[in-house]
């Protein structure tokens, strides 16, 4: 397995080869959080070769062990449309079905998503797979896809009218009460635009703080959507909120 010292040593290494053997022998013993620092370095620099479609799950299923069921659901629902053949497809369609649904227990009344993933699940294998009773009965499952789109276009009202303290809170009032809705992507990506947008209209004592709080807004949103087709808006409004910072910075020096 290794010392922490040889860890620390093949994490900071560029040895892909000696990334993936240990992140490989972490994961099978159970040592998830540091087969998962060496999975991030790996993901980008496999992509598109043989090995990927083993890492690309073992990426995904070291979240659902860490009970991060918001990535674990995210990342197999890509397995699934990265790799439909694999014999792993299945699985990974069953554990993102669970993931959304892990997190529509804390918000029960979002979960339009996991149903939606239940049914995906149940047409690709009847075998494998039971429908929870909890999730059965979706008589009112028009009325949280109304909430979800009213709660979103409520946010995006608030930035259509230049008040933009009143749209980041809505924003984060959506992600954490709809988790599973089809409408997270842009609630992420909106949020990072109003907080900009506030950041750059403030008075000049409050431009570095809120730049800074722009830029965790920006990781957040690229650690979910990263792959996303809003990434390049996203890195328009970073790089220029880095020019921001840079500049602010040289002056107060």
């Amino acid at each position: 397995m290794g010392s922490c010292g040889e860890y620390q040593s093949v994490l900071r290494s560029e040895d892909s080869t000696a990334k993936y053997a240990m992140a490989d022998s972490l994961y099978k013993v159970g040592k998830y959080r540091k087969a998962l620092r060496l999975m991030e370095q790996l993901v980008p620099l496999y992509r598109g070769k043989p090995q990927s479609e083993a890492l690309m799950y073992k990426y995904a299923n070291t979240f659902y062990n860490l009970e991060d069921y918001f990535l674990s659901g995210y990342q197999f629902e890509r397995f699934v449309t990265s790799y439909p053949k694999s014999d792993s497809v299945e699985m990974a369609a069953y554990k993102s079905a669970k993931s959304y649904y892990e997190i529509s227990q804390d918000f029960l009344w979002t979960k339009r998503k996991p149903i939606r993933h239940w049914k995906n699940c149940n047409s690709l294998s009847t075998n494998i797979l039971r429908q929870p009773t909890e999730m059965k009965p979706i008589a009112w499952l028009p009325n949280c896809v109304q909430n979800s789109k009213k709660d979103f276009e409520t946010a995006k009202q608030f930035l259509r009218i230049y008040d933009y303290k009143a749209s980041i809170s809505a924003f984060d009032n959506f992600i954490r009460d709809h988790p599973g809705s089809e409408f997270r992507k842009e609630a992420f990506y909106h949020r990072l635009e109003a907080a900009y947008l506030l950041a750059i209209n403030s008075l000049p004592s409050l431009v570095r703080d809120r730049l800074e709080t722009s830029t965790k807004y920006y990781n957040d949103f690229v650690k979910y959507y990263g792959e996303s087709d809003m990434k390049e808006d996203a890195d328009e409004i970073m790089s220029d909120i880095n020019e921001r910072l840079i500049e602010y910075n040289t002056e107060i020096n």
